[in-house]
């Protein structure tokens, strides 16, 4: 087991977590090293928190669990962190703020809000997989915000690790010397205590000026139903105390100091935060657009004259359309998606209507897993039951008569005789495989329109593979054919690159000749006729039968690529008749066939829901 809080790698003079709370802003400055943790997913990090918790004594060995910084259900079923969290704890007479982040690509604006607060950065590579595509993003990321880089190889108790090799990849692609790079097993705690102190040697201690005016970051909110906006600030001048009037600069409004103080991990009050110090601020704040990520505080008596830089607002990649399965939800769904804007900075929404599913909000989000977990997290924390359309990205839609029109929304895009050409988003895609497994990749890549940029051996068994890839072919089971294909040892990473021009148009479902927006979608030329037929097929089997045959048909423009009937239910006009003559059935047969047709003309197909929720579903 990792060493407990009476453990001989506790420096003397260290009390528990939460006697310093109390001091939280008096700690000399030279004493205080911020840090976040950043790697590629699974490869250690939440663990790593653990054993930091349990070495510094911040947690009651009675209360320790598995993920303690990972607060969310979510997060512990799935085994991902989804939101960075920060934690202040007590090493060796010195006060470390630990900020432990999430590794997924679509979770990477998490990672950069979280390294603005910190002046170092713990970077952590599984010593049986080496670097993987997050492992260099982040560690780009971490370069950027010019932290100093602390690498560490972990898991090395495991049979298949490999440190040398993988300290010497980690020299050879990011520069690190490996004679400095840390070996350890956040699972059984070996190397952990050697990790603080490097951390304490290395990271530099925080600047900032304790007598200039105040000016604190908020890196990430909350809400709190009773106590409004929850705010994780780093000070960077000044000093924030209690009872005092705040002026949130870029929101203009002035509010009152309710509470101040440090998370040990619970929650601490404070009587003043000062430079360097990362803690919480709660300020009575309702509305939840005036405590947004990225926002600068200060004084209202004393104001800084110039806000911090904030962050550049991420943009969405992947759209899809939201809805309440019950229309009078809607006031919830848009309380909801402005309480969770708040947490989550990096989707957007905007109110849209759709002929077929109502009113509802068009969201924008940073890939598939965080579209995934967004319209989860709405499910389970605010009560909602919610369908969601097929995803779709962001086109540009030249018209002959010189205009651009900017579609999110597939139903949105002008007719085919107005436009000259379209444009779509293409990725440059990073993919780490073991060499054995190139061609598979590559197969999978040209199957998807991509285009090779360049390919690297990193060592003889390992290449790194660039491609040009269109998003929308990344955005519905990219990810999870590639894993597949190469038993699971892929890793990915992807950044916006540019727009180019492709053959794209639009797929319309008729069900009944009337067409359903919310089946729309816009594919390329040369998948358009196999879409259209798995569509149709599928929505056969999914509306129930009706008293008249229902044509399902798949249109680009007027032209009907593919077709498929619902057959009608017959009522048994002929039960009464038990014999007779054969005149008397063929007359109540005509009438039926009469009603029939009239019924058709006039009829309604009412499409249940669970046919949209199985027909939107992705990946089948």
């Amino acid at each position: 087991m990792p060493a407990q809080p009476d453990s001989p790698h506790r420096g003397a003079g260290d009390a528990p977590s939460g006697v310093a709370s109390s001091s939280a802003g008096t700690v000399a400055r030279d004493r205080i090293r911020n840090f976040s943790i950043i790697s590629h997913v699974d490869h250690g990090k939440s663990t790593l928190s653990d054993r930091i918790l349990e070495l510094t004594g911040a947690v009651d060995p009675r209360l320790m669990r598995e993920q303690y910084l990972d607060s969310m259900d979510i997060e512990r079923e799935r085994g991902i962190t989804i939101k960075a969290q920060n934690v202040r704890v007590l090493f060796r007479g010195h006060v470390l703020h630990l900020i432990d982040t999430p590794g997924h690509v679509d979770f990477g604006y998490e990672v950069s809000r979280s390294l603005a607060a910190c002046e170092g950065a713990v970077l952590l590579v599984d010593a049986s997989q080496g670097i993987q595509a997050q492992t260099l993003a982040n560690c780009y990321q971490a370069i950027e915000h010019d932290l100093e880089i602390v690498a560490v190889l972990n898991k090395i108790d495991l049979p298949a690790a490999d440190p040398e090799r993988c300290a010497k990849e980690i020299e050879q692609v990011l520069g690190l010397p490996a004679d400095e790079i840390l070996r350890i097993s956040a699972k059984t705690g070996e190397g952990v205590a050697e990790l603080l102190d490097a951390v304490v040697e290395r990271v530099p201690p925080p600047g900032g000026d304790r007598d200039a005016p105040l000016r604190a970051l908020i890196f990430d909110s909350a809400y709190d139903q009773y106590r409004g906006v929850i705010s994780s600030v780093r000070v960077m001048d000044g000093v924030l105390e209690a009872d005092t009037r705040l002026r949130f600069m870029q929101a203009g409004s002035v509010h009152e100091v309710e509470e101040i103080g440090v998370r040990t991990p619970e929650p601490r009050r404070a009587d003043r935060l000062g430079p360097g110090d990362v803690g919480y601020l709660i300020a009575g704040i309702k509305d939840v657009g005036e405590a947004r990520s990225g926002e600068t505080v200060t004084t209202a008596l004393r104001p800084a004259a110039e806000p911090l830089a904030g962050y550049r607002d991420p943009k969405p990649m992947v759209f899809c359309g939201l809805y309440p399965i019950d229309g009078d939800e809607l006031p919830e769904l848009r309380d909801s998606l402005d309480k969770l804007k708040l947490n989550d900075a990096s989707f957007t929404y905007e109110p849209e209507s759709s002929h077929a599913l109502g009113t509802g909000f068009r969201c924008g989000f940073l890939g598939l897993l965080h579209m995934e977990i967004v319209r989860e997290r709405l499910e389970r924390e605010f009560d909602l039951s919610l369908i969601a359309t097929a995803p779709s990205v962001e086109y540009r839609a030249y018209l002959t008569d010189g205009a651009v029109v900017v579609v999110d929304n597939p139903t949105d895009l002008p007719e085919q005789s107005r436009i000259d050409h379209i444009d779509e988003p293409v990725l440059t895609a990073t993919i780490l495989t073991p060499s054995e497994y190139t061609g598979t990749v590559m197969d999978l890549c040209q199957g998807r329109r991509a285009e090779m940029q360049r390919m690297e051996y990193l060592s003889p068994e390992r290449v790194e593979l660039v491609y040009s890839i269109p998003l929308a072919e990344v955005v519905v089971d990219f990810f999870d054919q590639l894993k597949s294909r190469t038993k699971g040892y892929a890793s990915l990473d992807y950044e916006p690159a540019t727009y180019a021009t492709a053959a794209l148009v639009r797929v319309d479902l008729m069900i009944n000749h009337t067409p359903v927006d919310a089946f729309s979608t816009i594919v390329h030329r040369s998948q358009a006729d196999a879409y259209g037929r798995r569509m149709t097929e599928k929505l056969r089997e999914l509306i129930p039968r009706q008293l008249f045959e229902v044509p399902i048909q798949a249109a680009i423009g007027g032209r009907v690529v593919a077709r498929e009937t619902v057959r009608a239910r017959r009522k048994d006009v002929l039960a009464k008749c038990y014999g007779g003559d054969i005149t008397r059935k063929r007359k109540l047969l005509e009438r039926q066939k009469e009603g029939k047709k009239r019924m058709k003309n006039i009829g309604r197909v009412e499409i249940p829901q669970e046919a949209f929720i199985s027909a939107l579903r992705l990946g089948d």
